[in-house]
C-alpha cells in the first residue's frame, strides 16, 4: 500500500494510540494531536516516529491554524482519524446540563471543527479519507449514557451528510462504530455524575457495577481495531459506517429488527396523516 500521512486526534491513548502505532509500523507518517506536554511525552515514548501537535479540539478558533501548520511542516494529510472524545455516564435527571455541553463540545463540535479544517483541503486536492470515530452508542442506546449516545448519534448523522457532500470530490467519509474494547473509556477517561436519586438505583446500579467490573477486560482488542482501520482506509468503496466487535453487531442488529417491527406495528397510523 502506498504510504499515507495520517492526522490522528487524541493520539496519546486508546484507539488513537493504537491507530498511530499501527500506521507507523505499516510505514505511514503520523501527526498526532495531544492536549498537554505530559501527553506529548507519552506519545513520544510509545510511538517515537509520530509527530506530536498540541491541540485541544475544543479550542475551535485554533484548529485551522494547527492543521495549516501541520501540512506546512509535514506535507498533505491523506487520512483524518477523528478520534478525540470521552464517555459520560449518568442518569439523565441527575446529570447537570453543563456536563452535556462539555460532552458535545468534545465529541461533536470538536470533531466537526477538525473535519471542517480538512474539508477544503481534501476537496481541492480531490482526495482524502475522514474516519469519524463514533460508537455502537451512536446507533443504539442504554440507560445511563444519554449524553454520550446523544453526542455519538449527532456525529453519526453529521458524518452521513458530510459523506454525501464530499463524495463528488473523491473524498471518503466513514464512521467507525466500535463496541466494547479494552481502552480506558470506562475507566479513568469516563466522567461519572454522582448518584443522587434512589428511585434509579434498581435500574442503574447494576449497569454501572457491570461496566466497572469488565473495564480493561472487554472483548475488543484495540490493536485489531487499528489493523481494521488500516484495511478500511485502503478501500475504494468504504461503507457509511463500520461496526467493529461482535457485541456491536449483535446490539445494532437487534435494534434494526425492533425498528422494523415497530414500523410494521404502527404502519396504519403512520400512513393516516397523508393528505
Amino acid at each position: 500500500m502506498p504510504n499515507k500521512t495520517f492526522f490522528v486526534t487524541g493520539a496519546n491513548s486508546g484507539f488513537g494510540l493504537a491507530i498511530a502505532a499501527a500506521a507507523v509500523q505499516a510505514g505511514h507518517k503520523v501527526i498526532g494531536t495531544v492536549r498537554s506536554e505530559a501527553s506529548r511525552s507519552a506519545l513520544a515514548k510509545a510511538v517515537p516516529e509520530a509527530q506530536a501537535v498540541l491541540c485541544d479540539v475544543t479550542e475551535f478558533d485554533r484548529i485551522s491554524d494547527v492543521v495549516r501548520q501541520a501540512e506546512e511542516d509535514h506535507g498533505p494529510v491523506d487520512v483524518l482519524i477523528n478520534n478525540a472524545g470521552y464517555g459520560h455516564e449518568g442518569i439523565l435527571e441527575e446529570s447537570p446540563i453543563e456536563e452535556m455541553r462539555r460532552q458535545f463540545d468534545v465529541n461533536v463540535f470538536g470533531a466537526v471543527a477538525v473535519a471542517k479544517a480538512f474539508l477544503p483541503r481534501f476537496r481541492e486536492r480531490r482526495n482524502g479519507f475522514i474516519v469519524n470515530v463514533t460508537s455502537m452508542g451512536g446507533m443504539i442506546t442504554m440507560p445511563g449514557i444519554a449524553y454520550y449516545c446523544g453526542s455519538k448519534f449527532a456525529l453519526q448523522g453529521i458524518s452521513e451528510v458530510m459523506r454525501s457532500e464530499m463524495a463528488p470530490f473523491g473524498v471518503h467519509v466513514t464512521t467507525l462504530c466500535p463496541g466494547s474494547f479494552r481502552t480506558d473509556w470506562a475507566g479513568r477517561s469516563m466522567v461519572r455524575t454522582e448518584r443522587s436519586i434512589a428511585d434509579y438505583d434498581a435500574l442503574f446500579d447494576p449497569i454501572r457495577e457491570a461496566r466497572q467490573a469488565v473495564s480493561g477486560r472487554q472483548l475488543g482488542d484495540p490493536d485489531k481495531l487499528a489493523a481494521a482501520v488500516l484495511t478500511l482506509v485502503e478501500s475504494d468503496n468504504p461503507p457509511p459506517q463500520l461496526l467493529l466487535g461482535s457485541d456491536a453487531l449483535k446490539h445494532v442488529s437487534a435494534r434494526i429488527e425492533r425498528l422494523q417491527q415497530e414500523l410494521e406495528s404502527w404502519k396504519s397510523l403512520t400512513l393516516s396523516t397523508d393528505g
